[in-house]
């Protein structure tokens, strides 16, 4: 089972649920032709943040939403057109072994998203946390929980509530170096957002768009 993340531009002055709420039913249709499950689209203002996942190496954004793409805004620095930038993968709670495992017990569970910003100069050593945190203690938070990167725009998957379950495997690491006050060493990595409220969060939900 592969896990993507994509993130896009939506034109302005779009009206993004009335867009894909009307594209939904043949994106529908495209999801079970390429093989593509739990297909979650949030956004925040005109930034779309996508989550699929699927038994297939290559099922590419382009092709799923081939028919509402000209309401998206060409992201620059490849040769060919796109309108979907992919997302690093920089931390999960479990991964796949297998469909069977991977499969959802509770259907009642609901996608559920947040974003963040890195300060540029952290993201090294937010992604070195992380990746021993991940090794050292797998399976310590919701089974389809997973951190995915761009530049320094972080958007954190999940569902509600959370499934937690014991991993049927080790993580890669013997250590036990993941700090204890795990909010204090993190929050220094971070840039928090503005709020109205006085308020400043360091991640922001983010509604959902649609699912397929």
């Amino acid at each position: 089972m592969y896990r993507y993340h994509f993130r896009a531009q939506c034109r302005e002055n779009m009206d993004l649920k009335q867009l894909f709420c009307e594209a939904l039913p043949l994106l529908q249709i495209q999801t079970q032709e390429l093989g593509a499950h739990q297909l979650s689209l949030f956004h925040f203002g005109t930034q779309l943040f996508l989550y699929y996942e699927s038994p297939v190496q290559s099922v590419d954004p382009h092709e799923l939403f081939a028919h509402c793409e000209d309401a998206l805004e060409i992201w620059p620095g490849m040769s060919s057109a796109r309108r979907w930038v992919p997302m690093i993968d920089i931390f999960h709670y479990h991964k796949p072994v297998s469909q069977k495992q991977w499969l959802r017990q509770n259907a009642s569970a609901r996608p559920y998203a947040r974003i963040a910003h890195l300060k540029p100069d952290q993201v090294a050593s937010y992604v070195f946390y992380h990746y021993q945190y991940q090794e050292e203690k797998p399976g310590d938070g919701d089974k389809y929980g997973m951190i995915a990167l761009h530049e320094n725009l972080m958007f954190f998957y999940s569902e509600d509530p959370a499934t937690i379950e014991k991993p049927s495997y080790s993580g890669k690491l013997s250590t036990s170096h993941t700090p204890s006050d795990w909010a204090g060493t993190m929050e220094p990595h971070f840039i928090p957002w503005d709020s109205s409220d006085g308020n400043s969060p360091i991640w922001l939900e983010i509604p959902l768009v649609i699912r397929a």
